[in-house]
Formats: structure tokens, sequence, C-alpha cells
């Protein structure tokens, strides 16, 4: 029998998994003129580190034994198995980029974490933070799940469970709030608005659906509107 984890790992590479990075990657605009040194904090799989690592130098620190073992395997990145411990021990002003994608939502610290990866980023550096978005949670329990009651919990501030454990859907402000004057918060994108709420996925696998799916994510993502009820938010801060 599968865990969950496992079954996460082999939906990351169905058409419906793969789309929410390849969206990512066309937000996150690194010019590969420049080698960039990159922080992949909570790599998962490693399929962000594994990207990137094809033109800059990417350390990817991850501490679930069962998610590196099942990553995406590459002699391009450096694989730390460890989180928040190791964090603290790197330098300050050390990175040009750090990634911290879906994390946050599970650490019960978010004030140390983001604390330490605004540490160690250069100034001028980039943050990208990815996290779930109320709205979005709330259409695919709705919609793609037909579980209203979740629904209903989540507009009630209800823990949310999930593989990881509870899942804290905070909100924007939040980050922009604890940053301050610190950190600028440079672009702010959707994911996610459409793709999660068919559940017709024999269709996902033909190229007409992906290509046309991708190029309309892409889009809507930088649509105040769409934003607001996208699974996800792409939060993108400057370190000032």
């Amino acid at each position: 029998m599968p865990t969950p984890i496992e079954n996460y790992r082999a939906t990351v590479e169905k058409p419906w998994g793969k789309i929410f990075y390849d969206v990512i990657f066309n937000q996150l605009k690194f010019t590969d003129s420049k080698r960039l040194k990159i922080l992949d904090f909570g790599a998962g799989f490693c399929i962000t580190a594994k990207h990137y690592a094809k033109n800059h130098d990417v350390t990817a620190l991850e501490p679930n034994k069962e998610m590196y073992k099942l990553r995406f395997e590459s002699d391009d990145y450096n694989l730390i198995t460890q989180g928040l411990e190791y964090l603290k021990s790197i330098a300050d002003n050390t990175y040009d980029v750090v990634i911290c994608h879906n994390v946050l939502e599970y650490v019960e610290n978010k004030e140390t974490v983001l604390t330490e990866l605004k540490r160690v980023l250069k100034q001028g550096g980039r943050l990208s933070i990815i996290k779930h978005n109320l709205y979005g949670r709330v259409f695919g329990c709705a919609v793609l799940t037909d579980n209203p009651k979740a629904a209903l919990d989540l507009l009630d501030e209800k823990p949310e469970d999930s593989m990881f454990g509870n899942r804290d859907v905070y909100t924007n402000e939040y980050l922009s709030e604890f940053f301050g004057t610190e950190m600028k918060l440079a672009e702010l994108y959707g994911v996610r608005a459409f793709y999660g709420l068919s559940s017709n996925n024999e269709i996902k696998f033909t190229d007409e659906w992906y290509n046309s799916m991708l190029e309309l994510e892409t889009r809507v993502g930088t649509i105040d509107d769409f934003k607001k009820v996208s699974f996800f938010n792409h939060l993108i801060f400057e370190k000032q």
C-alpha cells in the first residue's frame, strides 16, 4: 500500500502535477547569463532544485527522509538532508535567490524561518514564497472534492489536516507585515486558477490541453481577480 508521500510523488509526474511547476518556472524569470546562488528551503522531491541547477549553483535543504529518497536526482544540485538547524549555520548575505514553496503552512515557527531566510539573502536578492490561498482552497474543497463541509470549515478558520499535519492557510498580509520595510513585495502571482477544478483527467494527457492550459494559467496568474481565487499565491520579495 503506497504511503501518502508516495502517492504525492506519483501525482507530480502527472500533467496536473507537472503544470504546477511549469507555471512557476514561467513566473520565476532568472537570467541564465549570470550564475546565481540559489537556496531551495524545503526542497521536497527537488524538482525545482533540479530545474535551476542546470544553469545555477543550487543548494536544496530537505529534512524529510521519505521525500528526499524519492527525489528527482541530479548531480547538479547539492542536497542537504537538514532543515532549520542547517539554515541557521549559513553565513549572512549568501544567496542571490531563496525559494520556499509550500513549506511555511506546516511549520510552527514561521517567524524564525522567515528571519533566517531573510538573513541569508543578499541585498537586492529575491525570496520566492508559494503558499496556499484561502479562497482557492475553498473552491477546491467545494468543487473538486465535492466537500462543502470542508469548505465551510476553511471559512471558519478551522485547522485543515494534510499528510504533513495541520495546514495553516495564512494570509499574504501576514508576510508583508512581518517583513515591513526590509523586504519589498516585488511581484504577486496566482497559481492553479483552473486546472485543479476539473476531474476530467483523461483530457489532461493531451498536448492541446496542456499547452493551452499552461498559457492560460500563466496569463491569468498576473490578473488580480484570478489571483484572489487561485489555489496558491506566489509572492516574490526583494531584500532592500
